[in-house]
């Protein structure tokens, strides 16, 4: 977790103390300069470009020594001198009158740091590792100013222009964000790259003028088993334009992370054994958000359509005439058993898999045991731990051996992820060990995690 908290700083016609005066400190002074900052500088010795702002009078030289009243009434401090006492003195004097200073490359010293920017004015992007790795920021903002676009600061400052009078005409924020939206990925955006800021600015109150409210709409989206690189595309463009996002319970919290920060959050979630929101309560809650003309994520672990109800919420929609999208995800049987090195089907031990859940409705059909335990086949059961007992006993009375390999996924493709393995009449113990959520694979196959395992442990 970062103990550093993000943050742009308005520095201008503020006082700024800087004690140093050679090249390292006219790098700062520069930096400062730029934001507006008054710079008052304490050196006993200036290198020439320093000693040219002090002439020009762009900033002061008000001692030759670091004095502690010094700080009294300035907004922050740097300290860019090659001695260590004093640069302590500093941090110390600093850190007693509760003023922000930063030591140029003494980090335990500084409350602030200062990031590698990418300057797009007004635009800017600010990348830091909190000092622990200058060269791999220099590396990947080299990256990053190779992506983004140099006429972007010239798109904000006309956007800036024309905000009032989008905000007067479009009342409604999630309008608002809409027609920015769909305004930058337009021929707006083109016409400003191309260097014509008048036309674009004929095509942004064109677009206004015409803009017409749109209905809301429901998408649902595949999250995967949990590993945020696992989300495609799609997934990861939709929840970051929702403008609310209705989760799982496995939803990892990596995931998460990625919607968009204004986004309303909900938990839908539904555990084994713990409170839960009813199905027909989150599909209420679907066409209730869409109806308000809300772009509308419904968030689900590994994929929609693969034990996760997502066409009985479909249905609901459909009712309604609420227009829906579906993005599949990864689900756990192909995510969890690759990152636990167990391969679905192999041309010796299983010609096919089957996928089938431990959780059946009350009044659901017996399973087919007699099917479920031929062997040459690779069973996947999710939320089978409960049921680990009555999954063991019945696989071996319709003839699958007590000896036939089983591994049990927990956490499957995280941080945190664990496999056991064992024998299928050892299962019901090792169900017991398992933390949820967890994935039970039957076959000869699980028995080739021990030497393709590859991700954690």
């Amino acid at each position: 977790m970062s103990s550093y908290y993000p943050i742009f700083t308005n520095l201008n016609k503020r006082p700024v103390l800087v004690v140093g005066g050679g090249h390292v400190a006219a790098r700062k002074i520069a930096s400062l300069l730029k934001a507006g900052a008054q710079v008052r500088v304490v050196a006993q010795a200036l290198c020439d470009e320093v000693a040219q702002w002090v002439k020009e009078d762009r900033i002061s030289h008000v001692a030759d020594s670091f004095q502690a009243e010094q700080l009294n009434d300035v907004f922050l401090v740097i300290g860019a001198t090659d001695n260590a006492a004093l640069n302590r003195q500093i941090a110390s004097e600093a850190e007693r009158r509760q003023k922000l200073v930063n030591i140029v490359d003494t980090q335990e010293l500084c409350s602030f740091i200062l990031p590698s920017v990418i300057d797009r004015a007004p635009i800017q992007i600010a990348i830091s590792s909190q000092g622990t790795s200058p060269v791999l920021i220099r590396l990947l903002r080299e990256k990053l100013e190779a992506l983004i676009p140099h006429h972007l600061g010239e798109v904000a400052s006309l956007a800036g222009k024309w905000r009032e009078q989008v905000k007067a005409r479009l009342s409604n924020i999630t309008e608002r964000r809409r027609f920015w939206e769909n305004l930058f990925a337009s021929r707006f955006n083109t016409l400003m790259a191309n260097g014509q800021p008048q036309q674009a600015e004929e095509e942004l109150e064109q677009q206004l003028n015409g803009h017409t409210r749109q209905p809301g709409e429901v998408t649902l989206v595949g999250a995967g088993p949990g590993d945020p690189e696992l989300l495609t595309l799609k997934a990861l463009q939709a929840i970051q334009q929702a403008d609310i996002v209705l989760y799982d319970a496995l939803i990892s919290d990596e995931i998460l992370e990625l919607v968009r920060r204004d986004a309303i959050r909900e938990s839908v979630g539904k555990r084994a054994g713990a409170h839960s929101v009813a199905q027909e309560d989150t599909n209420q809650r679907l066409i209730k958000y869409a109806k308000q003309g809300l772009r509308v994520v419904r968030l689900k672990g590994g994929d929609p359509f693969v034990f996760g109800r997502g066409a009985e919420e479909l249905e609901a929609l459909r009712e309604e005439n609420i227009a829906y999208r579906v993005i599949p995800g990864i689900t756990a049987a192909l995510g969890a058993t690759a990152y636990a090195g167990i391969p679905l089907t192999h041309r010796d031990h299983a010609q096919t898999a089957m996928f089938i859940t431990g959780h059946c409705r009350p009044d659901g059909d017996e399973l087919e045991w007699k099917t479920l335990a031929r062997g040459k086949q690779t069973l996947v059961i999710y939320m089978g731990t409960i049921k680990a007992e009555e999954i063991s006993h019945q696989l071996i009375a319709h003839g699958r051996k007590e000896n036939t390999p089983i591994a049990i996924i927990s956490h499957g493709t995280r941080k945190n992820q664990q496999v056991q393995t064992g024998t299928l009449a050892q299962l019901p113990e090792l169900a017991k060990l398992a933390q949820a959520p967890a994935l039970i694979v039957v076959g000869e196959t699980a028995g080739l995690h021990s030497n393709l395992k590859w991700f954690g442990d």
